[in-house]
């Protein structure tokens, strides 16, 4: 046993040992084993052999934890020759951690090449819709379209205040707004028109329009003629130069 014991304790005190491990016993225990006049500290043997088991059930745990992880990233991985396994080594758990890292540093690859291809495809996209030659005319383009939207933001802000609607009513409320708004001013024109004529139909109103282009034209040369006669320019001066010819 003693044997055994010296074999462990010479263990601990390796340079391959943790440094945190062998830590050489103090006191009246020091004194407590002793062989040959050489004291070996074995009284700390059991606390560290404990925290070893402590360990080796952790990293157990640690495995179980690390395939969740690798199950969630590696789906297709579903193979662990370890599972059926009694011991559980660091080297195992390394392999998890490498796999996923090598795993993830693919994936990161990929998006930085998938995102120059969107943003190639949004370039290309945007050039078809507002007929761009070329990507240096991209950005004054963006700029134009920027100050249109900015203008059309505006329009639609007034209009909406203009015709009292809600700021949230869509364009095509707006238009039929407007369109409503046309068709009664344009009836209104209409029955102003059919007053100022004297009449409440179509062909009324044309008879007016023929007899006015009949009547006008040579009322129009009899006022000329006038006032070239009564030497004046205004219309408003004929009538009170006829009555001074009396």
């Amino acid at each position: 046993l003693l044997k055994v014991l010296s074999h462990i304790d010479s263990i601990l005190q390796s340079p391959r040992a943790p440094p945190s491990i062998f830590r050489p016993s103090k006191g009246p225990v020091q004194n407590y084993i002793k062989e040959n006049g050489q004291g070996c500290g074995f009284e700390h043997l059991p606390l560290t052999i404990e925290m070893w088991a402590d360990q080796l059930v952790a990293l157990k745990d640690l495995h179980r934890s690390l395939r969740k992880l690798s199950l969630e990233l590696l789906p297709w991985n579903t193979k662990d020759p370890q599972d059926n396994r009694e011991s559980i080594r660091v080297e195992d758990l390394q392999l998890i951690v490498d796999a996923i890292l090598e795993e993830l540093e693919h994936k990161e690859k990929n998006s930085q090449t998938q995102s120059l291809q969107t943003l190639s495809a949004i370039v290309s996209h945007f050039q078809k819709l507002f007929d761009v030659n070329s990507v240096n005319g991209v950005y004054p383009r963006m700029n134009e379209v920027y100050t249109k939207l900015g203008e059309m933001t505006n329009a639609m802000r007034n209009l909406h205040e203009l015709l009292e609607l809600d700021s949230s009513a869509p364009p095509t409320v707006v238009v039929d707004t407007v369109g409503k708004l046309c068709d009664i001013i344009n009836k209104n024109v209409t029955e102003q028109v059919q007053q100022l004529l004297g009449t409440q139909d179509i062909h009324s109103i044309i008879n007016k329009l023929e007899e006015h282009e009949c009547f006008f034209p040579p009322f129009q040369a009899l006022i000329q003629d006038l006032l070239c006669l009564l030497e004046i320019s205004n219309v408003d001066d004929i009538l009170p130069a006829v009555q001074n010819l009396k």
